[in-house]
């Protein structure tokens, strides 16, 4: 896939990066997983049937429906290593494919398949369903895409994991950008909504920490944002941060009429696109916005369109692909495929830690499941950093360092890529 067509995938992967409703909120609130505790930290004791089985969710439809091929295909090179390299205890890895409408249906239906660990769902406001069925059996559920803060918290007893950064880990990237730019000052633009809520937070305490002051913050509805953007300039910040992802480009025609255009601006991901003509000349000229994540290295690209030619896009690919690798893992160190021992030690195999835990010696790096495997063996641990990056599970199943791209616009308000940044804490 070439620079351009990278280009349009981390543009679709940003677009369709998933909001949770009120709805999803609720379920937070009031909904308490099956199990209680924290199986991530448990001792447990073998009792599996010896055939580790991987389910895949499949939740994304219409227009998204793409979202599905490059997790799929991903899960299946996944697979395809492993098995390669032995499989589990000398047995092959299956791969189970949910079947079902939604992502409730679909985990009821792996669990009947007797999975012992789940890939997936793409979409937050899914999760929850999806966490509630598969904790009751004690299997752990690795999303390679759910973004949602509140669900670091959800209870669901350990058995909830995820490869993609929470929406909050951008707000340390957001502000280096500001301060690398000269700032010392910077106004807020959110849009009215739990994603513009959370991130605005963030990026303002992570403003404090670097010395940067904070002198507004404005709400904004889709189609109604030129008070925010009257607000912000009053403010006489030395630059703005947008957190958007509905109306972004209302905002930014705003923010420019009102004076605060080109390199002042700073897009957060749900912000980022292709303007071009849709707005003013050179309104976004040296604006500068983040991607999550990390393009895939060319030798991945070439190895998923081996397993799938007809691939389009390559949206949660690397981190669906990681997702599976930890999960074989973590059996491989449990000796294990039971779902209690996957759980009780992806953190390990990860190379993060957890209070509770004892660290011990830090595992060797390996970025193939082969070559951890071969570390195993050797009596060592591991610690797997794969085509996301590194992984590093925290106590609620969240990666601890999360990988950004950075694109800076030019006088034709198209963007291209500029750099990357890693955010040290992908959660809460």
């Amino acid at each position: 896939m070439n620079s351009g067509n990278q280009r349009s995938t981390a543009l679709r992967s940003t677009a369709f990066r998933t909001t949770i409703a009120a709805a999803l909120l609720l379920a937070l609130a009031g909904c308490a997983g099956a199990t209680g505790g924290n199986s991530r930290l448990d001792s447990v004791e073998a009792s599996g049937d010896g055939v580790l089985r991987i389910g895949l969710i499949q939740d994304s439809t219409g227009e998204q429906g793409f979202l599905n091929d490059s997790q799929r295909a991903a899960a299946e090179l996944a697979v395809k290593d492993i098995n390669a390299a032995g499989g589990h205890k000398g047995r092959p890895v299956e791969l189970i494919i949910g079947a079902g409408d939604d992502a409730g249906s679909q985990a009821m239906n792996l669990t009947a398949a007797k999975a012992d660990v789940v890939i997936g769902p793409t979409d937050s406001s899914n999760a929850t369903a999806a966490i509630d069925v598969l904790s009751a059996d004690r299997i752990p559920l690795i999303s390679p895409a759910n973004t949602a803060a509140a669900l670091s918290t959800y209870k669901s007893g350990g058995y909830y994991f995820r490869t993609a950064a929470a929406d909050i880990a951008q707000a340390s990237v957001l502000v280096k950008l500001a301060k690398d730019g000269g700032a010392k000052s910077i106004s807020l633009v959110h849009q009215d909504s739990v994603y513009g809520e959370d991130v605005s937070a963030a990026v303002a305490s992570a403003a404090t920490d670097a010395g940067l002051a904070t002198v507004s913050t404005s709400a904004f509805k889709p189609g109604s944002a030129q008070q925010a953007a009257v607000t912000a300039h009053a403010a006489k910040p030395d630059a703005v941060v947008l957190i958007a992802r509905e109306d972004a480009q209302g905002a930014l025609a705003e923010l420019n009429n009102a004076g605060l255009s080109g390199s002042k601006v700073i897009l957060s991901d749900g912000a980022f696109a292709q303007y071009g003509s849709g707005l003013g000349s050179k309104a976004l000229d040296g604006a500068r916005a983040v991607v999550p994540g990390v393009f895939a290295a060319a030798a991945f690209q070439a190895r998923l369109l081996a397993v799938s030619p007809a691939l389009k896009d390559l949206s949660f690919a690397a981190e669906a692909y990681d997702a599976v690798n930890v999960a074989a893992l973590a059996a491989a160190t449990a000796d294990d495929d039971a779902g209690r021992s996957i759980a009780a030690n992806l953190i390990t195999v990860s190379g993060g830690t957890a209070g509770g835990q004892d660290a011990g010696q830090p595992g060797k790096p390996c970025l193939r499941y082969a070559d951890c495997l071969a570390v195993l063996k050797s009596g060592a641990k591991v610690n797997y950093d794969g085509e996301s990056g590194p992984i590093a599970f925290d106590s609620q199943g969240d990666i601890t360092t999360a990988n950004f791209m950075v694109f800076t616009y030019g006088a034709d308000n198209r963007a291209v890529l500029s750099g990357r940044e890693a955010s040290g804490r992908a959660a809460g």
